[in-house]
């Protein structure tokens, strides 16, 4: 898939959406014009005609617009042309941009020469007018000075100024002149004039040509080796100068030919007048001459030229030093970013004088500004450049650079996105392909764990029938107990197989949880039951506690829930030696700020004395309580949603900490010596924990080698509170509620130093409304009775403090009987062990009390109690004597009829339904069934075989089921009399589903075909209760 084929894919959503557009307004527009044609057709005929051919045009334009979107479209989507016009627009995209990128650069290079030629533009301006200025005065000062020789020299008689006086005042007014390098004045004298002129002055008139044409150095001039000036109409011989350049004095002006040609503009011009640069006298140095012609005073200001010269005294001339008038200036002017100056006398363009700067040429940037020195006729400019180059413009090279590259980056991620959608285009076909195999491999895997199933169930159905109706007959004790071991072995590959399964499901995903009632009260005293015969043969105290917030009633999986206990207790007694195994269940919110909950190392805040890990390290890492923060006032019991966190702790091997990362692992155990010195396949964990997931829980666990392990767990449950009327499946709690109200008003007297462990009893006790009194000895107990404060009914002591010292129990027994208020207290010993009791029957002399065996549990607590007391055996504590007795009353003198094609489990199915009491008929096929089903008939019930041949159990159901709505809809007044079927007005018959198939979708089949329950193979006496007291009433 190319990105021609996401803008054609655009280009199908427009073209669809127009086209709905478009056919909704056509549809009502034809509508409204059909309809008006069809009015006024009668009247004119015209707008009917006109609605035809609206309509005719129409489905012209529509159909050709959808054949020419698609052809369009499956040109453009075509893989003939997706891939050449891709690779012409990457072209196209890649030049383009590099283009741009070029016009970028240019744009910023020509906008970093721009401000390079303002910047050089205004510092070249700026000395330029300086120079202009400060020349400007100079020029000002001269031609005040030729006004002030007028005056003072020309105009009085004597003159009042000599070369004395003409030099001491230019040195004090050099100041004034910046820019100058010396002042002189030359007469003007006429021929006629000369000889006595020489006279006067002392020396003669000296030509200045020759040292024009031949500058000597300035060491080497000598006045007045110098030749006679030549003869002329008229001479302007120096007479008065500045020291700086005394040794023009004598020189004809009019001799030189850049001083005759400035003296004669200037005195016909009236105004300063510049030479040319040359080679000054004596320095040799370059320079310019400025000439102010001097005329007597009554000339007027509007004279001509000829008045002018007519009219001219003489001549004053500054000397102007280019290259230190220049340098003075720069000095001034000192820049961080210096420029080259250049100035140019500019009169003959084609042959411009240098005056100043050097004479390298460069290609740079360079700016001209024009001087102004008030001579009309002399042009002069200053040009100017960087004195360094240009740095790069790296503003405009990075930032073409920078879109050149972003362009770049865009055109290969489009190109990278192309490529990747097109190999998403193919992954997605070949995933496709993939997913019908897998499909199909997950329909075939199903189909064989069903197969599987249900052929290894069947025959261990038998096996595990059969020995269970062994059990029932006279055996010996070597001949039970090879009876106990083979059921052991069997339950055991049962349980195996469920655990296989179970994973299968949840690596398929399809497993799901119920949402029933249940007392998880009653549930983790059943599964006290389980483990009470192990934890008695190995010394270890098992026990369980509940806050008192856990609801009663809860809605969730009991049986999920009751797996994941069993896991964890199960683990922890194959692991657990010494010590003990405690379970308890709290809230969330009570968890949190319960100072109780926190294990100490003190062994006296242990269940055993044993120390434990820390229970709290368990759930560190729990979203749930990192989250929860501080929880008031708790109101869970009273709102919809039940967060338990349940803890097991043990005092077992632990864990070592290179295995506790797999420790979730399925089939991962911590040494390959564990499954064979204790059993075990290593998913137990695994399943658990995702059954904590599917219960929106988390799970965790800490353990300390040599130690022990603490497993916690959370899971999320709904309130449920039921009233005492409801539930047939809740007879043990109902029993037990009966039993408890023959203890209402008792109080025991416990004995024991332990806190946890009188906690854990104290919750027991108090399920059957019996009051409790704690104390941590003997001597504490016997003052309490013998106070006479509190009557005292029941006394529990712990074994470990009525061994502690004999004596003092025999003592105590012997005090005991002493006392006279009426009845004596009845005296339990609570023991972890059998072989612990007896030990302490054969060291007890005088009286043995009777001996409670730990677990635990309300119904066992009940029993013993009732029968030290006299009450009856209202209960037995045996495990699994309740749901016998139930089943008995439920199936005494049921009708039942059993459909399986299998004579074991037949034979398996009837003896388990006749031991409680049922009338069972067996039926070996589906249509067998349905003869005996047609109504009218005298069945209760009907377990079904799902896998038979001919007719499965699924389609002998429906046809039942089809049956029976046939016969209640005959039932009535008119077609058949009630009488005709034993005066029931609505047949349905309890159909149950048995087989060995334990597939979520074999039970969801079971549902659909109008099955209500669902009991597999082999029968537990538990779930036959649970399944069949939702449909028979006790007899």
């Amino acid at each position: 898939m190319s990105l021609l084929h996401v803008v054609g894919f655009g280009l199908k959503v427009g073209h669809l959406l127009l086209m709905l557009c478009c056919w909704i307004v056509s549809v009502i527009y034809m509508n409204w014009l059909v309809n008006n044609s069809k009015a006024m057709d009668s009247k004119t005929g015209f707008p009917g005609d006109v609605g035809k051919v609206w309509l005719k045009w129409w489905e012209k334009i529509s159909g050709n617009s959808c054949k020419i979107f698609h052809h369009y479209f499956q040109y453009i989507g075509s893989k003939r042309v997706r891939e050449t016009l891709w690779k012409k627009l990457l072209v196209a995209w890649v030049l383009g941009w590099t283009m741009v990128s070029l016009g970028i650069f240019w744009y910023f290079s020509s906008q970093a020469t721009e401000k390079s030629k303002e910047t050089l533009a205004s510092m070249c301006d700026e000395r330029a007018r300086m120079l202009q200025d400060q020349f400007n005065v100079s020029m000002n000062h001269i031609q005040a000075m030729s006004i002030l020789i007028s005056t003072f020299h020309h105009g009085k008689n004597p003159s009042a100024i000599n070369q004395k006086t003409f030099a001491r005042y230019t040195d004090r007014t050099a100041f004034e002149r910046p820019l100058t390098s010396g002042v002189a004045y030359g007469v003007r004298v006429l021929h006629s004039e000369r000889e006595l002129f020489e006279k006067q002055q002392g020396w003669t008139i000296k030509r200045m040509d020759t040292l024009e044409q031949n500058p000597v150095h300035k060491d080497d001039f000598d006045p007045d080796g110098l030749e006679p000036s030549p003869i002329q109409e008229e001479y302007a011989p120096v007479i008065f100068a500045q020291d700086t350049i005394s040794h023009v004095v004598s020189l004809d002006l009019l001799s030189g030919k850049e001083d005759s040609e400035n003296v004669l503009r200037a005195r016909s011009s009236g105004k300063g007048v510049l030479t040319a640069p040359f080679r000054l006298l004596k320095t040799n140095r370059l320079g310019v001459i400025l000439t102010f012609a001097v005329y007597k005073t009554d000339l007027p200001s509007n004279a001509t030229p000829e008045e002018r010269i007519q009219a001219t005294d003489g001549y004053l001339g500054g000397v102007f030093h280019i290259e230190s008038l220049v340098e003075k200036l720069l000095q001034q002017l000192a820049s961080k970013q210096t420029i080259i100056v250049n100035v140019y006398d500019t009169t003959n363009p084609l042959h411009p004088i240098d005056m100043y700067g050097s004479n390298v040429s460069d290609d740079g940037l360079h700016h001209i500004s024009t001087l102004n020195f008030g001579d009309p006729f002399r042009k002069h400019e200053m040009r100017c450049r960087f004195k360094q180059k240009p740095p790069w413009p790296w503003l405009a090279i990075t930032t073409s650079i920078g879109v050149l590259v972003i362009a770049l980056l865009v055109g290969h991620i489009f190109h990278a996105t192309v490529n990747r959608i097109a190999k998403v285009e193919d992954d997605y076909r070949e995933m496709m392909e993939l997913k019908k195999r897998a499909e199909a491999a997950d329909v075939a895997k199903s189909q064989f764990l069903a197969t599987v199933s249900h052929e290894i169930r069947t025959p261990m159905n038998g096996v595990l029938g059969m020995l269970h109706m062994l059990m029932d007959t006279n055996l010996d004790v070597t001949q039970q107990d090879y009876v106990r071991t083979a059921q052991g072995s069997g339950k055991a590959l049962v349980s195996l197989i469920n655990e296989v399964l179970d994973q299968a499901k949840i690596e398929s995903g399809k497993l799901e949880l119920e949402e029933v009632r249940f007392d998880l009260r009653a549930v983790l005293d059943d599964v006290l039951s389980l483990f009470s015969g192990k934890s008695q043969e190995k010394g270890v105290e098992l026990a369980v506690y509940i806050s008192d917030w856990v609801p009663e009633m809860l809605i969730g999986d009991p049986g999920r829930f009751r797996q994941i206990i069993t896991n964890l207790m199960g683990n922890s007694i194959k692991f657990t030696e010494k010590g003990h195994i405690f379970v308890t269940v709290h809230l969330v919110e009570e968890v949190i700020d319960l100072v109780e909950v926190e294990t100490e190392s003190s062994p006296m805040n242990t269940l055993s004395g044993f120390p434990v890990v820390n229970k709290r390290r368990s759930w560190d890492q729990f979203r749930t309580l990192s989250q929860e923060g501080h929880v008031g006032p708790f109101s869970s019991s009273s709102s919809d949603s039940i967060n338990l966190i349940v803890s097991v702790e043990d005092t077992g091997v632990g864990i070592p900490e290179e295995a506790q990362s797999r420790v979730f692992t399925p089939f991962m155990q911590v040494g390959p010596s564990i499954s064979r010195t204790y059993g075990g396949t290593g998913i137990g964990l695994s399943i658990s924990k995702c059954l904590v997931g599917l219960m929106n829980g988390e799970i965790g666990f800490d353990s300390i080698p040599k130690v022990g392990s603490t497993f916690t767990f959370t899971a999320v449950f709904t309130n449920e509170c039921l009233n005492s009327n409801e539930g047939k499946s809740h007879q043990i709690n109902k029993q037990l509620k009966s039993a408890s109200s023959e203890f209402q008003g008792m109080t025991a007297l416990l004995v024991d130093p332990r806190p946890v462990r009188v906690k854990v009893s104290i919750y027991h006790i108090q399920r059957l409304g019996i009051r409790v009194e704690v104390v941590s000895d003997l001597s504490q107990g016997l003052s309490m009775i013998s106070n006479g404060n509190t009557v005292i009914n029941v006394i529990l002591v712990e074994l470990e403090v009525w061994n502690r010292d004999l004596g003092i129990s025999d003592q105590f027994v012997a005090n005991l009987r002493k006392i006279d208020q009426g009845i004596t207290p009845k005296l339990f010993l609570l023991a972890n062990s059998i072989s612990s009791s007896s030990t302490c029957s054969a060291t007890s002399g005088i009286y043995y009390p009777t001996v409670i065996l730990k677990p635990l549990r309300a119904s066992m607590l009940a029993a013993s109690l009732q029968r030290a007391m006299g009450f009856g055996n209202k209960l037995n504590p045996r495990n699994g004597e309740l749901p016998s007795l139930s089943l008995r009353h439920l199936l005494r003198g049921r009708r039942i009829l059993i459909v399986d094609d299998n004579e074991v489990n037949l034979r398996v199915a009837a003896g388990a339904l006749k031991k409680y009491g049922a009338d069972v008929v067996c039926a070996t096929s589906g249509e067998k069934a349905i003869s005996l089903l047609t109504p009218p008939h005298h069945f209760h019930a009907c377990f079904m075989d799902i896998q038979m041949p001919d007719m499965d159990g699924f389609e002998a159901t429906r046809r039942i089921r089809e049956m029976e709505t046939s016969a209640n809809d005959h039932i009535g007044p008119v077609e058949v009399s009630l009488q005709a079927f034993e005066n029931i007005s609505d047949w349905h018959v309890p159909i149950l589903a048995m087989t060995a198939d334990v597939i979520q979708a074999t039970h969801e089949e079971c549902i659909r075909c109008g099955m209500d329950g669902y009991v597999s193979k082999p029968f537990e006496a538990e779930q036959l209760y649970r399944e069949v007291s939702r449909f028979l009433q006790p007899s």
